[in-house]
């Protein structure tokens, strides 16, 4: 059985990831990059489908760990009744596809045991494996080798590649794993002291940009590297997750293929990382986002691979019996072939911050917009699948028409600071200004009380919030103060948010899941609108919380069952983590020139 889902830790390499479990297994895997077919897919199944595991092997007293200082070098300190010792794992910085163990002894004596279990293809093909040497062994499938040298002798083992050792005082063994093609010649081994250095460095460099955010740093920085760790350094995409199949429920069918980068974690994604300074991480991803959307925009998608690939296809595992047995295990996603309408104005809110927030203008926006604009305005009056990529009917979602006239309000504010846009900015408040109109006389409820999830429902969304934090409405609007305490009434579980209560929502899925943690970040930020800073901090208080021992979130929290749910760790999660820290610390600390939130500090919402 893999371990509950907050008992990870990450490594990662900027191109991969990997997820170590608090006894010492690396469960999941995938080489050469985030969305390639896992080489460690206990997580998904049993250790039989892959998974390394280095852990002292007799009596464990106790166990600890944490990031060594603020980098993505995981230590683990083993007590054991004979002596103390440590594994640090990475997976070092460069170009190479290499994951990095090295086990050294503290104090006394420790009896360790390793237990490789190599597997390709999800844990479906079982390679060839050989020693090229007594110290090196290599793993053949198909197109791929995994090359595995250590310090010590390893032996087969019932298709396991195992070693027994010990670590005295001042002693140490080092394994690393390295991934390449097959067909190519066996590449060197790594230095590992030069590459744990080097990933050291390298990391704790990049955290050492983050600005002073009060109270929040320790938690803001964990989280920066998070997003890092989850950007694929090539091209400069972020993946949602680096998961597929985590439960929403466990046992359910809930379970979706998160290695993705996602249209709608643009704006946030930008706003963190232009607000904390990180300006070359923030055109990177910007870069892959106008690459991305590039052609036709009635093709444009919702989310693309790391390169910016729209093939997607999604399709089952059936080999894997799913985390706690979840089933379906997904690779890819259906949704990519969704229409969404909000992705529009999270495009061009995108563009919008990312030129308020001090990036040069991208010669190719432009142009990209006077595209999307017009095709957005034939079919902005559509049902769509909405945010939360529902696979029931298409409704008429109010967040994805409130995003609508997001991509119109923010365009024409673009267009207004050239001469030459001023006509067109005024058809664009023309088209912002009927979207507008159509929202506050069909979104709200039979009675005209408050907004609603869709046109014609009763129910409640809490992507509702987006209304004041976008501007589409001042926070102190009643319709809004009157949704959002409609929202805290049906949606809070705990002190958390539902996305929206899937007992009564038709979205064509089984009923059932865990509270949303984005949703209540946002929340968080409502109250901060609203001036109400001790609620505000309070919900950040709660939330931040629930992060495990190593400062990490999953995408959903089940607050009876008291365990993480969903892909792990969360980019929407994480970015929840910093945008809220910054808009607090703001609030306690006022700077007029850093909006944190997506609307202006002045509010540029219509009445």
């Amino acid at each position: 059985m893999p371990a509950p889902i907050e008992d990870y830790a990450l490594i990662g390499n900027c191109r991969s990831a990997a997820l170590v479990s608090r006894d010492g297994a690396i469960d999941w895997l995938c080489l050469p990059r985030f969305d390639a077919p896992a080489v460690f897919a206990a997580l998904l199944g049993n250790e039989d489908n892959g998974r390394w595991r280095i852990a002292p092997s007799d009596g464990i007293e106790q166990c600890t760990r944490r990031y060594v200082g603020d980098t993505l070098v995981l230590e683990t300190t083993w007590v054991t009744a004979t002596g103390r010792a440590r594994v640090l794992d990475c997976m070092p910085v460069g170009e190479s596809n290499a994951v990095l163990r090295v086990v050294e002894g503290l104090a006394g004596e420790t009896a360790f045991e390793m237990d490789l279990v190599m597997r390709f293809d999800y844990g479906r093909s079982v390679p060839w494996v050989e020693k090229i040497d007594p110290l090196t062994l290599s793993a053949v499938a198909g197109p791929n080798r995994l090359i595995l040298r250590s310090t010590c002798a390893t032996h087969g083992q019932d298709h396991h590649s195992v070693a027994r050792f010990r670590v005295a005082a001042g002693e140490r063994q080092v394994f690393s794993l390295c991934h390449q093609a097959s067909h190519l010649p066996v590449q060197p081994g790594c230095d590992a002291d030069h590459d744990l250095e080097q990933t050291l460095e390298h990391w704790q460099a990049f955290a050492d940009r983050c600005p002073d955010v009060g109270p929040y740093t320790a938690l803001v920085r964990r989280s920066l590297i998070t997003l890092k760790a989850m950007t694929y350094a090539p091209t400069g995409g972020m993946v949602a997750a680096v998961t597929t199949s985590l439960p929403e429920r466990v046992g359910g069918e809930r379970n979706w293929d998160y290695r993705y980068c996602w249209l709608r974690d643009a704006t946030m994604t930008l706003l963190a990382l232009m607000n904390l300074g990180y300006f070359d991480e923030a055109q990177a991803w910007r870069e892959w986002l106008l690459r991305s959307v590039a052609g036709n925009p009635e093709q444009m998608q919702i989310m693309y691979g790391l390169g910016g690939e729209r093939d997607l296809t999604e399709f089952t595992l059936p080999w894997l019996a799913g985390f706690e047995h979840s089933q379906p295990v997904r690779v890819g996603n259906a949704a990519a072939d969704q229409r969404q309408l909000d992705i529009y104005g999270e495009l061009a809110d995108a563009m919008a911050q990312a030129i308020k927030g001090g990036l040069p203008r991208h010669p190719r926006s432009a142009a990209i917009a006077r595209a999307i604009l017009p095709y957005l305005e034939r079919i902005w009056r559509d049902p769509d699948e909405g945010i939360w990529e529902v696979r029931g009917p298409r409704q008429h979602f109010v967040h994805s028409k409130v995003m609508a006239w997001v991509a119109f309000d923010r365009s024409a504010s673009l267009a207004e600071t050239t001469e030459e846009g001023r006509e067109r900015a005024a058809h664009y408040r023309q088209v912002a200004d009927q979207i507008h109109r159509e929202v506050c006389e069909h979104g709200l409820d039979a009675e005209g009380d408050h907004f609603v999830q869709a046109y014609g429902s009763s129910d409640m969304d809490a992507s509702l919030l987006q209304i004041a934090l976008t501007g589409f409405l001042p926070a102190s609007d009643p319709r809004f103060l009157r949704t959002l305490e409609q929202i805290e009434q049906r949606l809070l579980r705990n002190g958390l948010l539902l996305r929206y209560d899937s007992d009564t929502c038709t979205d064509g899925l089984t009923a059932g899941e865990g509270t949303f943690l984005v949703c209540s970040f946002w929340l968080a930020d409502v109250y901060v609108l609203l001036g109400r800073h001790a609620q505000a901090q309070a919900l950040y208080e709660s939330l931040t919380g629930l992060c495990n021992d190593v400062g990490l979130l999953a995408e959903q929290y089940d607050p009876a069952g008291q365990r993480m749910l969903g892909n792990f760790p969360q980019a929407f999660s994480h970015i929840g983590i910093i945008n809220t820290a910054l808009n607090l610390h703001r609030a306690q600390c006022p700077v007029r020139d850093r909006a944190v939130l997506r609307c202006s500090d002045e509010g540029s919402a219509m009445s």
